[in-house]
């Protein structure tokens, strides 16, 4: 494995993926004491307002990390048992035999087979995942909307399964993280948000990473251009966005530097024990919402490269913004970055999403920042 960055090849990949037709994108890639921050393209389309390294983004799915990271405290502490029926705390969201079968594991490694709400909540969905009779309009519908928890995992757990209680391969659904935050509420007492604010975000000492309490990001960020598969033509601005709609799952603000420093710190031990740790990095097959089976731990997933070593951590996308972040097991090679567009590939005639430049310029850039 080489051990050290090498700064052109970086400079030049985040400018491929620039070029390639994302507006803008920013990462961080540590190797020991060694840092590469980088950017490409603008922030803001009609100004041609630069993005920067060091902007806070909506960092969609990586809030999941730590919410199991929050669960997995708990569990040090006694107060969740993992393999307990999530029925034994939560009995009026998943009540009578599901809540019984149902597990706080299976939760955290998407094995529940408790569909995701997503489809219920914004109606021009209604046909995912079949994009193409999919439609956006809900999309900006539902920008001010604030969003009940509790209704929004009514609507997964009253549709239909998608598999039984621990069954393989699971599928990944937002209905999991959501259960999973209001069984925080119910053992600590204060909201999900506050919890893992206090005990993850701080414990991790990150300066920029925060729950939202309004529809605005705060401080220097970049607008989030939304696509939808080319519905939105050109891509809209969807940086304004109330995230009541994922709470817990999905709708922590952050920073490349922060989310390599929470990876690092998670995977070091500092913030959960190394049982749970070792727990956090027992995987299952879980089919993705792209449709791709991956294996999946309580809130990680790893990724390798031939002879590299395995990496661990989570990807996450909001309208408009997406992110990746992974950190080699030995905690010395990390990477995060961070695009403004999403959901840049049109449909074929089949409805299946068209390869765009952008696909290859990307996975050249993780390539580049994880294994050098």
């Amino acid at each position: 494995m080489k051990n050290s960055l090498d700064s052109a090849a970086l400079n030049t990949a985040v400018e491929d993926v620039h070029r390639a037709g994302m507006p803008g994108l920013f990462a961080e890639v540590r190797d020991g004491d060694q840092v590469w921050r980088g950017a490409a393209g603008v922030a803001d389309v009609a100004t041609g307002h630069p993005v920067t390294a060091g902007m806070r983004h909506r960092v969609g799915s990586i809030t999941k990390p730590f919410t199991a990271a929050a669960v997995l405290q708990q569990v040090d502490c006694g107060l969740i048992e993992l393999d307990a029926p999530v029925g034994r705390y939560l009995p009026e969201l998943v009540p009578g035999e599901r809540g019984e079968a149902i597990t706080v594991r299976m939760l955290l490694n998407h094995t529940s087979g408790l569909a995701e709400y997503l489809p219920y909540a914004y109606p021009s969905l209604k046909a995912f995942p079949d994009l193409a009779n999919t439609r956006p309009e809900s999309l900006e519908d539902h920008r001010f909307t604030r969003f009940d928890p509790v209704e929004l995992i009514a609507m997964g757990v009253a549709a239909p399964p998608v598999g039984v209680p621990g069954g393989l391969p699971g599928v990944y659904s937002n209905t999991n993280y959501l259960l999973l935050g209001r069984l925080l509420e119910q053992v600590t007492g204060t909201t999900a948000e506050q919890y893992i604010t206090r005990n993850v975000i701080e414990r991790a000492g990150l300066r920029d990473t925060r729950f939202p309490d309004g529809p605005y990001v705060g401080g220097p960020h970049s607008q989030l251009y939304e696509a939808w598969f080319g519905m939105i033509d050109p891509p809209r601005d969807h940086s304004v966005y109330d995230m009541s709609w994922v709470g817990p799952a999905a709708s922590l603000i952050s920073t490349v530097a922060d989310l390599n420093c929470f990876l690092g710190r998670l995977l070091a031990g500092e913030i959960v024990s190394p049982s749970s740790l070792a727990q956090m990095r027992r995987t299952v097959p879980v089919v993705s919402q792209e449709g791709r089976t991956i294996d999946y731990g309580l809130g990680l997933h790893p990724m390798e490269g031939p002879g590299q070593g395995t990496f661990w951590g989570h990807g996450g996308t909001v309208w408009g913004g997406g992110a990746l972040a992974m950190t080699r097991a030995d905690g010395k090679r990390q990477m995060a970055v961070a695009v403004n567009m999403q959901r840049w590939n049109r449909l074929d005639s089949a409805g299946k999403p068209q390869p765009h430049p952008i696909d290859g310029a990307l996975a050249n850039l993780y390539r580049v920042a994880m294994y050098g």
